[in-house]
């Protein structure tokens, strides 16, 4: 049985690859990673990351490329802000029997391979709070109306930027078929985010993996994941959330641009350089915008 770790990059998010590889390898320098390319300009990242990390590119290219067209067939152009965000459905084709995905403005707190032991009972893994917020960025109150989705299915809601599965659970007439689904409806999808791919992909696994299950649903309390949360407490190069009492097990900027000041800047930067012995020095913090330069981005923006 093999496993493995997935990522979707390119060169322009080469920043946050390495914060992500970094914490990865710190906790576990073995597992094997392979990068699904995001677009065609990712040579000199897979470079850095093969060096670095011993991260091979993902080998049937022509099957990103297959899957690429055939979205554009059946959505169309203007469907999606972020269509590429798709090729990550590569994963239920690549290397591993056994696979987790992970976006790349994550960094992670322990060996997180080890939540893959849940595939004893479980095919389909997430670990995140998104279904507390109810259908809020994935689904329209129509999709419960018209009973395609369950009150139930629901409970299941996940952030696409943190799964696992197993090989060929999906095949991939499975995924053109559900894009043909949702093609057909696209009013059943919450897309106000542009979080283009999690609307579609929870309704794929809502409808055609039952066996599923969400990590911090184990047996006692489980921490959080998103950055977005103020309660996190830094312990060390770690986060503890003080609700459960818990460290957590991964740290997730999803929406958030990562940058200077914002929410758990020390933590990205730690994993960021990690090893490095001279970091380099924040710049000065951002001067908030004028009245006036409001008004003139508010004009410009009218013009475009």
């Amino acid at each position: 049985m093999k496993r493995g770790i997935y990522i979707t990059a390119n060169d322009k998010v080469t920043e946050n690859a390495i914060a992500l590889l970094n914490s990865i390898r710190h906790y576990d320098p073995e597992t094997a990673i392979v990068l699904i390319p995001y677009d065609d300009n990712y040579q000199n990242l897979a470079q850095l990351l093969a060096t670095d990390y011993g991260v091979k590119v993902y080998e049937d290219l022509d099957f990103i490329e297959r899957l690429s067209q055939k979205l554009y067939d059946i959505f169309g152009k203007d469907f999606f802000a972020r269509p590429n965000q798709f090729r990550k459905q590569a994963c239920w084709f690549g290397d591993f029997d056994e696979f987790l995905y992970i976006d790349t403005d994550i960094v992670v707190f322990e060996k997180i391979i080890d939540n893959l032991n849940y595939f004893y009972e479980y095919d389909f893994l997430c670990c995140d709070y998104q279904y507390s917020g109810g259908i809020k960025n994935v689904f329209t109150e129509q999709i419960i109306a018209d009973n395609v989705i369950s009150e139930n299915e629901i409970q299941d809601i996940f952030n696409g930027g943190f799964w696992a599965s197993k090989k060929n659970l999906i095949s991939e007439q499975d995924l053109y078929d559900t894009f043909a689904e949702c093609a057909a409806h696209p009013e059943y999808f919450d897309f106000s985010q542009k979080t283009s791919d999690q609307p579609i992909i929870n309704y794929m696994i809502l409808k055609r993996i039952k066996n599923r299950f969400n990590i911090v649903r184990r047996p006692g309390k489980a921490p959080g994941s998103w950055a977005g949360s103020k309660h996190f407490q830094q312990q060390g190069n770690i986060l503890i959330d003080p609700n459960v009492d818990r460290p957590l097990q991964y740290l997730h900027w999803a929406g958030i641009r990562i940058e200077p000041g914002c929410p758990y800047w020390d933590i990205w930067k730690h994993y960021r350089y990690l090893g490095d012995p001279n970091p380099p020095q924040d710049p000065p913090p951002k001067q908030p915008e004028s009245s006036w330069q409001q008004i003139v981005k508010k004009v410009k923006n009218k013009l475009k």
